[in-house]
């Protein structure tokens, strides 16, 4: 090659350090950039062809490339933020870029872009767009069941609808009640003096309270509601009927009672008792075998017509399960596990939140929340190959292959991850750098002065 040959050789080296500087320089730039992914620098030599022998062959000269760091995971860190999000593992988001807007809201075409960037924000559309600018894409859930919509993502536009009033359908109790209740009228060794007064009937009424009250436990309360959401407070009661029997080969049987009027007085009905077997004839008992519950069968029972205080809830089921037991208590009280209900009062919308695993939830005034869709993670066969473009976002590309989606179970709520540069690597890829292009102008300025003696001899 000679000296013409080792001055083109330093020259592809200026520029394949210039262009390594370049990464160097971009990686730096984006230390702080969220969900930024370094750039590294790769060299290629490159050799004449030919018949060449090996003690012939020179070094040749050298090229430089880009290798993208695609797979290496950056740093999750917390954040404030309830619609920010983080990549705990492989995958990608999937966004849309605005193609423009009407009315003040965006418009979105047909593609579909890639990102691990996760610092999103709500606008006043209810789009959740991120710190680049780019508009998040989501399975749509049906709020009510939170079962998939459709069969591909969409762009996430949150409704900010408020949450409608639910009337209560189905009470969930579950405890345990003594074998021996502490009634007020409570005589230890005398089993008559805990059992309910067999006069009161199944309708208790407001003159006959006192005595009720007094010969049950309290079952403890709830809040129900109305299809208009309005709130109504329940008051259980229990009244043990009779004690287990050996010889008869009887169990032992309760009363459950709800107040079905806090202000009745004289002969108003002031507590009403549950069927436990409505298909029966006649109010039936809770019965019980070796402590489990045998009535209602299935552990649950209904109430055709639930009226509290005047207000009527319909008709409301109260599931037991196999949760409720009657074994020996030595507070002789009532002990509940679970008192609940599936209804709700009407509530506004208070905002949005991601949690771990990618779900969006829509939260209300009322305590409620709902899943409003599902965030998908694409991932590559070849994600280094994946085409970059600004604000962190990519293309797929032939090379990368097509995105796979799959769950967003590496989705971390609250989080964004950081960019994976490393600031002491690349100061020191830096020094290396400047050092390799510093060697390479000493090459050329020998080449030169070389040159220059051989010109000298033609004079």
């Amino acid at each position: 090659m000679g000296i013409f040959g080792a001055l083109n050789t330093a020259v592809s080296g200026l520029r394949a350090q210039s262009y390594a500087l370049e990464n160097i320089s971009g990686n730096i730039a984006n230390a702080s950039t969220t969900g930024y992914k370094r750039t590294e620098t790769s060299f290629a030599d490159l050799v004449l062809g030919g018949d060449v022998s090996a003690r012939r062959q020179t070094s040749g000269s050298v090229m430089s490339f880009s290798r993208s760091t695609n797979d290496l995971q950056g740093n999750l860190t917390g954040s404030t933020s309830a619609t920010s999000l983080g990549i705990n593992g492989p995958g990608y988001l999937l966004v849309q870029k605005a193609t423009g807007s009407s009315d003040g809201s965006p418009l979105f075409g047909a593609g579909t872009n890639y990102t691990r960037r996760g610092d999103f924000d709500v606008d006043r559309n209810g789009y959740l767009y991120n710190g680049a600018g780019y508009y998040l894409m989501a399975n749509r859930l049906d709020p009510a069941t939170g079962s998939p919509v459709g069969s591909s993502p969409e762009v996430v536009q949150i409704s900010k609808d408020p949450y409608p009033a639910v009337a209560t359908s189905t009470i969930t109790y579950r405890g345990n009640l003594p074998a021996t209740p502490k009634t007020a009228n409570y005589v230890a060794g005398d089993e008559s003096s805990w059992l309910l007064d067999s006069s009161l009937g199944s309708e208790i009424t407001a003159d006959q309270s006192a005595a009720f009250i007094a010969s049950s436990v309290s079952g403890d309360s709830l809040t129900v509601y109305d299809a208009t959401g309005t709130a109504q407070d329940v008051q259980f009661r229990w009244g043990k009927v009779s004690n287990a029997d050996t010889a008869a080969g009887t169990g032992d049987t309760w009363a459950l009672f709800y107040q079905s009027n806090s202000a009745a007085t004289g002969s108003e009905v002031a507590w009403t008792q549950v069927d436990a077997d409505p298909a029966a004839a006649g109010a039936q008992a809770y019965a019980f075998e070796g402590g489990a519950l045998t009535t209602p069968a299935g552990g649950s029972t209904t109430v055709p017509s639930l009226v509290i205080n005047g207000v009527d809830l319909g008709s409301v089921s109260i599931d037991h399960g196999s949760a409720l037991t009657q074994y020996a208590d030595a507070t002789g009280l009532v002990s509940t596990k679970q008192v609940s209900q599936n209804g709700s009062a009407a509530g506004d919308y208070v905002g949005v939140e991601v949690s771990d695993g990618g779900t969006i939830t829509a939260t209300y005034s009322n305590g409620k929340t709902r899943a409003l869709y599902s965030i998908p993670l694409a991932t590559f066969v070849a994600e280094n190959q994946l085409k970059h473009l600004d604000g962190g976002a990519y293309a797929a590309t032939a090379a990368s292959g097509s995105a796979v989606l799959g769950s967003g179970s590496a989705i971390v709520g609250m989080a964004v991850e950081e960019s994976n540069v490393d600031i002491a690597d690349e100061f020191t890829k830096l020094i290396v750098t400047q050092q390799a292009y510093s060697a390479n102008t000493r090459v050329v300025s020998t080449s030169d002065s070389m040159m220059q003696e051989a010109l000298s001899m033609l004079r």
